[in-house]
């Protein structure tokens, strides 16, 4: 008799399994620590997701699998490829970014700090465990699991209009997405009979004809739950009022590891379970490519600097633009014979805007400490300021547009153009060139304030003291004169030809206000200058050999 106890392989899922350890540690030393205690839980959740990335190098010397079908060894719910520990370093690295952004955050919002760390765990665990995902049903709990504590995270800002409104638009879309995904799902199970990505490929290779129908519906509405995920357009809504209402920090976790998590189950399921039905998915994701970049570059252009959080939300129409990008090489890969070049291009465009776009969204943080407003204005002058920090957001900003010396951003989009070229989806080539265009003017205008002389301060006009009436005494009946001589004599004489002059005493004199000097701005806190530091180093160590972009977008991932 075959044993059905499946094997399980625990240094392959050691990634997730840790960051999931992690949150579980969080939240019971949350019951514990006393209020004063409570930033340890910060070093906590930073140790925990050092120690999951670390956990990747291990698996580093081949292609791991676990959780197999006893009856076929080859049929696996969980493999640790190239696609899916690259994802997974992407995941871990900018949630470990997210959490040394956090922690200056959770102290100045004031927010819970266990259940702030504890959901942001949680969420890259799920965020973490995608990639490797190799069935539908693992795939959709992963998802969920990566975005349920999102939800609570945008929304964690008790008292906040902004961010109750925020959480809930992000809630209610990404329900509907996961009910459409779900009908998907049940119709490309009731369709092949499995759940396994490899066997749902076989299947519908040879899916009966009375079940064509239901399967090819099923792919489009599977699809369709994900473009929800990445934001593509025209499901993007709830992109900007989301990024806008949750922590600075949140937002930029949500640009980069929630997008991560979306692409990678795109991919997944696109390539690996629905390769035969290539010809209605990939139009399909070409025009969503082209809508996606057009929408979000137009959106960010409309922006208007002196408007309360532009800042955060240029970025967020930026990040929708650049999903755009991303869903090039997707789109292309339907289109040749080998995907693996166009899904390693995608990947390795996705791991350099997560760098950069963290970096940006960094910085963002930094200024809104001072300016909680958020305005692209309140950047005016950050380079007499904060010189380093300036030049920063200028690097990071400038490899958003793919711009020397963002060299690492122009050959990311290069290498995506060349994709669509060579798979023959000329004229998706020419709309990314013309938004790439689009998207130079508002990143140069952006950069351009940064440099910018600080706006005057304004300036305190005089003011005057209030002028005491004088005490006029008595005078005695009979006194020499009478009351009207007094008065008159006490009266001063007009000067000619002019009014009567009043004498200049001290208690009438008028007293300038002292001259306001700008205050120096205060210290970075030493993890966010942190943050911010590592992710230009990053980005200007990639710069510096960019053909690693070339190489790892050649690279055999799947």
């Amino acid at each position: 008799m075959t044993s059905l106890v499946q094997s399980v392989d625990w240094l392959a899922i050691a990634p997730p399994a840790i960051a999931a350890g992690a949150a579980l540690v969080v939240l019971v030393a949350d019951l514990f620590l006393p209020e004063r205690r409570k930033p340890l839980l910060g070093a906590l959740a930073l140790g925990g997701l050092v120690l999951a990335a670390l956990s990747l190098l291990p698996l580093l010397d081949g292609d791991r699998r676990t959780f197999c079908l006893t009856t076929a060894p080859d049929t696996c719910s969980y493999a640790a490829d190239p696609f899916a520990l690259a994802i997974q370093f992407l995941v871990l690295g900018g949630a470990l970014l997210t959490a040394l952004l956090s922690v200056h955050t959770v102290r100045d919002l004031g927010l819970p700090a266990g259940e702030y760390w504890f959901l942001l765990l949680a969420s890259a665990a799920g965020a973490a465990l995608l990639p490797a995902s190799r069935d539908l049903a693992t795939l959709v709990v992963a998802l969920e699991v990566a975005s349920l504590p999102a939800f609570a995270l945008v929304g964690l800002r008790r008292g906040s209009r902004l961010s109750s409104e925020a959480a809930l638009k992000f809630f209610l879309s990404s329900v509907a997405a996961t009910a459409v995904m779900l009908l998907g799902v049940s119709f490309v199970y009731a369709a092949t009979g499995s759940m396994h990505l490899s066997r749902v490929a076989d299947g519908l290779d040879a899916v009966p004809a009375q079940l064509s129908t239901l399967a090819t519906a099923g792919v489009a509405l599977t699809l369709v739950g994900f473009a929800f995920k990445t934001a593509a357009a025209p499901f993007h809504f709830w992109v900007p009022d989301t990024y806008v209402g949750a922590p600075v920090p949140v937002a930029g976790y949500l640009s980069v590891v929630g997008k991560a998590a979306g692409f990678s189950g795109l991919i997944l399921v696109a390539v690996l379970a629905f390769p035969s039905h290539a010809e209605i998915w990939g139009p399909v994701v070409a025009v969503l490519a082209a809508l996606t970049m057009t929408a979000g570059n137009a959106a960010a252009l409309r922006q208007n600097p002196g408007r309360a959080h532009s800042a955060v939300r240029l970025l967020a129409w930026s990040s929708v633009g650049q999903a755009g990008y991303l869903l090039v090489p997707i789109a292309a890969a339907a289109y040749t014979d080998d995907p693996n070049d166009a899904i390693g291009t995608t990947v390795a465009y996705a791991l350099m805007y997560a760098v950069v776009n963290l970096g940006a969204f960094g910085v963002t943080a930094l200024v809104a400490r001072t300016h909680p407003e958020g305005r692209i204005t309140d950047f005016r002058g950050l380079w007499a300021a904060r010189p380093l920090a300036a030049l920063s957001l200028g690097f990071f900003l400038l490899a958003l547009a793919g711009l020397p010396p963002g060299i690492i951003g122009l050959f990311a989009k290069v290498a995506v153009f060349s994709t669509a070229v060579e798979a023959g989806l000329g004229w998706l080539a020419v709309v990314m060139a013309v938004n790439v265009v689009i998207a130079l003017y508002y990143y140069l205008r952006w950069t351009a304030v940064l440099f910018r002389a600080p706006a005057p301060e304004p300036v305190a006009e005089p003011v005057a003291e209030p002028v005491a009436e004088p005490a006029v005494e008595p005078v005695p009946a009979g006194a020499s004169g009478g009351t009207a001589e007094t008065a008159a004599a006490a009266a001063p004489e007009p000067a000619a030809g002019g009014p009567a002059a009043t004498p200049a005493t001290p208690a009438t004199a008028s007293v300038a206000a002292p001259s306001v000097t700008p205050a120096r701005p205060s210290k970075a806190p030493a993890p966010l200058a942190a943050a911010i530091g590592l992710a230009a180093v990053l980005g200007i160590a990639l710069s510096g050999a960019p053909q690693l972009v070339l190489r790892f977008a050649t690279a055999a991932l799947l």
